[in-house]
């Protein structure tokens, strides 16, 4: 790489990584997304669809490199094992899901007077049965680790650099909401949502780009905390475990719980401490 091209990463560090964030998940996206359509003869396997989640981190460690050396990937992935913070933040990050999860559970019984089968919390899309720990160990590896090293750890410190944390998270928000846009061409579930589907899909990740600033900083900027969460919910409210209604059940107390950290803390932070910048 030149010397030119060294000193415009540098400069428009923040930009190079959305770029290249986006084009390390489409290229396995957009692929699926065109065989699915039958836009292509190629059969292109579904299950690539889980690399495509590495995009974010690849990105982060690339420019990373690229513009801050062996010092920057070190203080990045420290974050990983960033785990002595407040008890009630593991709660929030584990227990919240679950409890979540749990009621729409009780409400399924309620309305349909059956228990959901809790062996579909092993199931993982495109794959064969992981069972439920190997199911979680993919949400944790792919949309935990692979999503929140770059969405948070790279995007999100860099972000607040420049603006308060509530206009961070709206411009994280708006590119995280796209980069899942290749998706609604072959996912199941974003394409029963219908032309609703991405307006619908975007509003629901901003209220919880929110939640994941607030847990961010409040945490001192713990990746792990991040990843817990992230894995938990996604784990546990895609399943068909939790029944038809699980979708609802746990996102609606994430819109409110944004609403309630932006009114509590305000929006330069939204936590209890400083926003944490890289």
């Amino acid at each position: 790489m030149t010397i030119d091209g060294c000193t415009w990463i540098k400069k428009h560090a923040l930009v190079f990584y959305f770029i290249l964030a986006y084009a390390v998940t489409w290229c396995f996206e957009i692929p699926i997304a065109l065989s699915a359509r039958e836009m292509i003869k190629a059969q292109v396997p579904m299950a690539i669809h889980y690399l495509g989640a590495f995009g974010p981190m690849i990105a982060a460690l690339m420019v990373t490199a690229l513009t801050e050396r062996t010092a920057g990937i070190r203080a990045l992935l420290s974050r990983w094992f960033k785990w002595r913070v407040e008890i009630r933040y593991y709660a929030f990050a584990v227990l919240a899901p679950a409890v979540l999860f749990a009621l729409a559970v009780l409400i399924n019984r309620v309305a349909t007077g059956v228990w959901p089968d809790l062996s579909l919390l092993g199931e993982a899309d495109y794959l064969p049965y992981l069972g439920p720990l190997g199911a979680l160990m993919l949400w944790f590896l792919t949309y935990g680790l692979g999503e929140e090293t770059g969405w948070r750890g790279y995007a999100l410190s860099h972000l607040q650099q420049r603006y308060s944390a509530a206009s961070a998270t709206l411009i994280l928000a708006v590119l995280w909401a796209f980069w899942h846009v290749p998706a609604f061409f072959y996912r199941d579930t974003y394409i029963e949502m219908g032309l609703l589907g991405f307006p619908m899909f975007m509003v629901s990740i901003t209220f919880a780009t929110m939640v994941f600033t607030w847990l961010y900083n409040s945490t001192g900027g713990s990746l792990l905390l991040v990843i817990l969460f992230h894995a938990f919910f996604n784990w546990l409210s895609v399943s068909e475990a939790g029944g038809a209604s699980v979708g609802i059940v746990m996102s609606l107390p994430i819109i409110l719980w944004a609403i309630f950290v932006v009114r509590r803390y305000g929006p330069e932070n939204a936590a209890p401490v400083q926003r944490q910048v890289a």
